[in-house]
């Protein structure tokens, strides 16, 4: 790759933050720039870097695509507010739906959500608004996955070759992609991040849909939503890299009331890492294993089997999707 990764050991904050704000400010220029929030860690501190450089000429828009955690959507544009950056709320639902509708295939929903998310939404409100760029927080390991052929992720543009401002009309900016999460969380925390936002666990950028395997609907969301709400509750005071739900895509059989439940099987994953490259199953007492099955078999609807991830990264990785 032709990116340099700046290690956390090697990672000054203040200096990084002074020097990115000054390269933001330079590559916009006086035009006005558009900043994609998604509420994780990387969209978050990027949010507020360019808000640092750009100040009003920066918009910001948090795209509610249906594929969210419980609340997440209001809970994000509120935090930033609380920042003191104004965030707009878009609501796509229908139109990531549209997109991801009869595609089981994992390739072809990350395409489905690329295309509607900087095509269609994003292409729109560049285009409304003149602005010239987008702001987007791209890190160091989703470069490293997309062009090892591990992963595609769907932020990953230039690094394969896309033109940005012939495919989309806009050029795409993207302060964080020489850092891993770790160093994001430094930048976050010197930013004057509340904890609770730098060290929030990672979140995809295909949001949900990366944690349904095959077609991705509004009910199948749901279920994972469900089971994620659950999973976050119990396990929200781990001291663990990463933690989700994956809703499967065969029905399994299941009993309920002496008989048989043809249902969903949801398998949870909760991660020890230092940076995603290489990654451990949390050993989890067993019994908190046990509260989070009986909980989702009892209130996510349709839902017969819950299963633990044992196996490492590699041959796993963190993400089922």
């Amino acid at each position: 790759m032709s990116i340099t990764e700046i290690k956390a050991s090697d990672l000054d904050p203040q200096a990084f933050i002074e020097d990115q704000c000054r390269s933001i400010a330079e590559q916009v220029g006086d035009a006005k720039a558009v900043n994609a929030l998604s509420g994780g860690v990387d969209s978050s501190v990027t949010t507020l870097l360019a808000h640092r450089a750009l100040g009003e000429r920066l918009l910001t828009y948090f795209i509610d695509n249906g594929l969210m955690r419980q609340g997440e959507p209001e809970a994000v544009v509120k935090a930033m507010r609380d920042l003191g950056v104004p965030v707009t709320l878009v609501d796509a639902r229908d139109e990531f739906f549209a997109a991801l509708r009869g595609k089981s295939d994992p390739e072809d929903k990350r395409q489905a959500i690329t295309d509607t998310f900087y095509k269609a939404v994003f292409g729109r409100l560049v285009r409304e608004s003149g602005a010239s760029s987008l702001l987007q927080g791209t890190i160091y390991t989703d470069v490293e996955e997309t062009v090892a052929g591990i992963k595609r992720q769907h932020n990953i543009l230039a690094q394969l070759g896309i033109d940005t401002e012939a495919a989309y009309g806009y050029k795409v900016i993207e302060p964080l992609i020489r850092l891993r999460k770790t160093g994001v969380r430094a930048v976050g925390r010197a930013l004057g991040m509340p904890e609770a936002m730098y060290n929030r666990p990672p979140f995809p950028g295909p949001a949900l849909a990366a944690r349904v395997i095959g077609e991705v609907t509004p009910e199948r969301i749901e279920r994972v939503r469900a089971a994620t709400a659950v999973v976050e509750q119990e396990l929200a005071g781990v001291d663990a890299f990463q933690y989700l739900a994956i809703l499967h895509e065969d029905r399994v059989t299941g009993m309920r009331d002496g008989r048989r439940d043809y249902g969903w099987q949801v398998e949870i994953r909760c991660w020890d890492s230092e940076d995603a490259v290489t990654a451990a199953p949390t050993r989890l007492p067993f019994d908190r294993l046990v509260t989070m099955a009986q909980r989702i078999t009892s209130e996510v609807p349709g839902v017969v089997s819950v299963t633990y991830n044992i196996t490492a990264k590699p041959p796993s990785t963190i993400e089922a999707v």
